[in-house]
């Protein structure tokens, strides 16, 4: 391919901010590694101007729009049709064009399982789970692991209303909890931002997410965060300090990434190509 001509299709991003975003690269590799005509980049859309920037993409036959902070719900209110993931979330993170209708999904959900049962081996079937966390990443991992027949979801968010509404998605298996219930869990995810790079000294504070006690880490845990930058996190080193299986939220990004652009292309995802271009970024 030589570059982008007049017959290259066009997907990209949307968000406020989205310079930083890690989509292009992850699509871009991926487009390239299956020979596609296809160009993914970043639209940087002011909170409030989503519902225009859905109109540009009708106006202009964009195929497909990856959807970040702030547009999720407002994305959903705009689309002609949810998926029921999107419907249950009121959240959009993927837009799809099905011939004249543009269709939102939302594939954070899936690509945590994915993530999930790729690196670590985890089935969540039957399984104790606990949820730091009560925004839209840690909505999506409580229906998912609800719908994957998990056999108890606590969430524990500041918030305690909004930790409410995030395990009520999780139906009878959903309630709330303490940091103290950690003990208890066989995985404990923090869908939280407590940790995140450039949140404090050192790549971010030392404090663990949601008030966790580390004692209550330890074998036969799994313990996830979903930052994936810095790749160690003062959780992970906390939790593998005590004997715990970690493990960062790169894999969810590639594979939420992977399941929009099957959406998009209909072609099955080159994940090892695409995990590779974004640790690739992430080194440098």
């Amino acid at each position: 391919m030589t570059g982008p001509g007049g017959t290259t299709r066009v997907a990209g991003v949307i968000g406020d901010p989205v310079r930083h975003s890690l989509s292009p690269v992850l699509h871009n590799a991926a487009f390239a590694a299956l020979g596609l005509d296809w160009v993914y980049v970043a639209f940087p859309v002011p909170e409030g101007r989503a519902p225009e920037a859905l109109a540009g993409m009708r106006a202009l036959g964009i195929e497909g729009l990856s959807v970040t902070m702030p547009h999720k719900a407002a994305v959903a209110a705009a689309v002609d049709r949810l998926s029921p993931v999107a419907g249950r979330l009121g959240a959009v993170n993927t837009v799809v064009r099905r011939g004249a209708e543009l269709v939102g999904d939302n594939t954070d959900g899936a690509g945590f399982l994915d993530a999930l049962r790729a690196g670590p081996g985890f089935d969540p079937d039957g399984r104790r789970c606990l949820v730091l966390g009560g925004g839209g990443a840690a909505r999506a991992v409580v229906l998912a692991l609800a719908q994957a027949g998990a056999a108890e979801v606590v969430v524990v968010n500041r918030t305690p209303a909004r930790g409410q509404e995030a395990a009520e998605l999780a139906g009878p298996v959903g309630r709330t909890g303490l940091a103290g219930d950690a003990a208890l869990a066989e995985l404990v995810v923090n869908a939280t931002p407590v940790g995140m790079a450039g949140s404090g000294p050192g790549g971010g504070s030392e404090a663990l997410p949601g008030g966790l006690d580390p004692s209550d880490l330890g074998p036969g845990q799994l313990v996830v965060d979903l930052i994936y930058e810095p790749k160690l996190t003062p959780l992970l080193r906390a939790a593998g300090s005590r004997g715990a299986t970690t493990a960062g939220g790169l894999g969810m990004l590639v594979h939420q990434a992977g399941h929009a652009l099957r959406l998009w292309t209909g072609e099955e995802p080159p994940l090892a190509v695409m995990e590779a271009a974004v640790t690739a970024r992430l080194a440098n």
